[in-house]
């Protein structure tokens, strides 16, 4: 006969386990998606500190990220949905716009040189699109893990498993951008973490293509603190329109000119 200690005989069997579960309906804690999503918008969840959210949504959609409590770290990878090769790079992010930090009216670039989403609106002026993502390895010897499910999870490790949910794996992970958790080059070429805005910050950004979005939300890899901080992530969509001409983003430099116009001819809208 199986053992029952106190506490576990609410869900001791298949019956009071079904009951237990049922009887969670309607809860409501502070890190979860809002089900159904609010009249007028297509998804709006808060995620964790240490927690990732995916997301397939439509060209035009706006994407609003909020950095609620003034902590958070939204480490950001975009795909063209049915088209995974197509997805952020964050190194023509930075050459082809001649400029290493990420403001309102930059342009979330592929390596086909098309536009993934532009920045529409920025309150926070501090991201990232230099260091990349931490991994187990260097969160494991900074906390003591790095691990997905640990108390210090790297962004790789989440983003692998949101990846997973997409039938992509590790080797399908570029290095993403982060936004709320500033970071700056010095003369000698070091990066250098200048910490968040805090608390209120918002990004909102206009995808260009249907997209696939994944998002890890912890600790920044150059954060300087020897213990590991993250708070939560307000993330919320709605529809939109894709950029087009006569929109000031449309023809705001050259560069970004052409890359909408490479976007617009690929007829992937």
């Amino acid at each position: 006969m199986t053992e029952i200690h106190d506490g576990e005989a609410g869900t001791a069997t298949t019956t009071a386990a079904r009951a237990h579960a049922r009887s969670q309906a309607g809860t409501v804690v502070d890190c979860m998606p809002q089900l159904p999503p609010p009249p007028g918008t297509l998804w709006s969840e808060t995620v964790a500190g240490g927690g990732y959210t995916h997301l397939v949504l439509p060209a035009g959609a706006l994407v609003t990220l909020t950095d609620r409590d003034g902590d958070a770290c939204a480490q950001l990878l975009l795909y063209v949905t049915g088209r995974p090769w197509e997805r952020l790079n964050t190194a023509d992010t930075v050459k082809v716009q001649w400029n290493a930090y990420l403001t309102g009216g930059s342009q979330l670039l592929s390596g086909e040189g098309r536009v993934l989403a532009t920045l529409v609106e920025d309150t926070s002026g501090r991201h990232d699109a230099l260091a990349g993502a931490s991994t187990a390895a260097r969160n494991t010897a900074r906390y003591g893990d790095g691990s997905a499910h640990g108390p210090s999870p790297a962004g790789r490790e989440l983003l692998t498993l949101a990846a997973a949910k997409h039938g992509l794996t590790r080797r399908d992970l570029p290095a993403p951008v982060s936004f709320f958790q500033g970071v700056t080059v010095e003369a000698d070429g070091t990066l250098r973490h200048t910490g968040p805005a805090g608390p209120g910050a918002r990004v909102v950004l206009r995808l260009e293509q249907h997209t696939t979005l994944l998002l890890a939300n912890t600790a920044h890899p150059l954060d300087p603190r020897p213990a590991w901080h993250c708070t939560p992530l307000q993330v919320t969509a709605v529809p939109g329109e894709v950029t087009g001409p006569g929109d000031p983003h449309w023809d705001a430099t050259p560069e970004r000119h052409r890359a909408h116009l490479n976007t617009a001819a690929l007829g992937a809208r």
